[in-house]
């Protein structure tokens, strides 16, 4: 039987400031950028209960939170604590699949610490954690990799929540749909159209019936549902893309500004490629537009390098889409090529 531990930090950015400066911790506080569009990439549990959120505007959050305080983040503080706290999960196992800076899967199968105990390695990690870096996280343990994930953030902030494998069936048969990982808002929509809202109702279905009317999803959703995906700790992250974006203060209302922005989108993400030498990996560009109304759409190509013309061509047709819509924010990117016979049809929208 396997033992998975999901350890998410609460709230991270946001607890590194308020740790730092004891002044916002009793105030509504968010991450971000200075400017009305810059996006905030965190906010505390009070801002969260005006309904402030990770990726929202700042023109919007402050709407909602007119005494919200945005601070700008600090990446390589975020980064040297992040290593501190992976140095406390070696102590444990080998076996961490780092998710991003704040949260990462162990496998604690073969542990013999705390008597091989999962839930009470949870514990002790944890409070290795608050020991360490003054920071408190939350756990999820499971026997299976992705319930061990949704676990994690039954009992936020700072706290734990175990899913023993008698009550593996019961959990997922309850376990609503949209909390799956992989289960997105539009996906979440279909499902509910097809009559699937829990669990219980894709088991219903059967794999075939699910296979037939979602898809190979619908097969691999019905293995998560009926408990047969367990899953399993990859230590080594492949990365499938990469891409630069940005949000513009004021938005861009033709082709053409849109166009002018494409030289300094490409020198990030020629200085990017470089840095992790993927420049001989590439096999896919790829253009993302988002216009005032907050529509989304990307085009993309396949191709082996950068080529300046075909990300024109592939912003001109995303940006025709829009209708005349004023355009809020531009993004291109790359698929990469990780092995040589696999070519990753990736969209900088993935």
């Amino acid at each position: 039987m396997k033992k998975f531990i999901h350890i998410d930090m609460d709230c991270f950015y946001a607890a590194v400031e308020m740790r730092d400066n004891p002044s916002l911790v009793s105030v509504p506080l968010a991450i971000g950028g200075n400017s009305r569009r810059g996006v905030l990439s965190t906010a505390n549990y009070i801002a969260r209960q005006y309904g402030v959120r990770s990726a929202m505007s700042n023109y919007h959050a402050k709407k909602l939170c007119p005494d919200l305080v945005i601070v700008p983040g600090r990446m390589q503080v975020y980064k040297e604590i992040s290593t501190q706290i992976r140095a406390i999960f070696k102590r444990y196992t080998d076996l961490i699949e780092p998710l991003s800076l704040d949260e990462a899967y162990l496998d604690v199968t073969d542990s013999t610490i705390c008597k091989g105990s999962a839930t009470l390695m949870a514990e002790q990690i944890r409070a290795d954690i608050y020991n360490v870096t003054g920071l408190t996280a939350s756990a999820g343990i499971a026997p299976i990799k992705f319930i061990a994930k949704i676990a994690s953030d039954e009992n936020k902030p700072n706290g734990q929540c175990v899913v023993l494998p008698e009550q593996v069936d019961d959990f997922l048969a309850q376990l609503p749909l949209g909390k799956i990982p992989g289960v997105g808002k539009v996906t979440l929509e279909k499902l509910n159209l097809k009559g699937l809202y829990t669990g219980a109702d894709v088991c219903a279905k059967g794999v075939n019936w699910m296979q037939q009317h979602v898809g190979n999803f619908g097969v691999s959703l019905y293995q998560k549902c009926a408990g047969l995906h367990i899953g399993q700790v990859s230590t080594e992250r492949v990365r499938k893309s990469l891409s630069v974006e940005h949000t513009y203060e004021y938005n861009k209302t033709s082709l053409q500004e849109c166009l002018d922005q494409l030289p300094l989108l490409l020198e990030e993400l020629t200085r990017r490629l470089q840095k992790q030498q993927l420049e001989q990996r590439i096999n896919k560009l790829s253009v993302k537009v988002k216009f005032a109304n907050f529509v989304v759409t990307s085009a993309d190509q396949s191709y082996h390098q950068i080529d300046t013309a075909i990300f024109a061509e592939l912003l001109s047709k995303a940006y025709q889409r829009g209708n005349q819509q004023p355009v809020r924010l531009l993004g291109i990117g790359i698929g990469v090529k990780n092995e040589p016979q696999q070519h990753l049809q990736l969209s900088i929208l993935d």
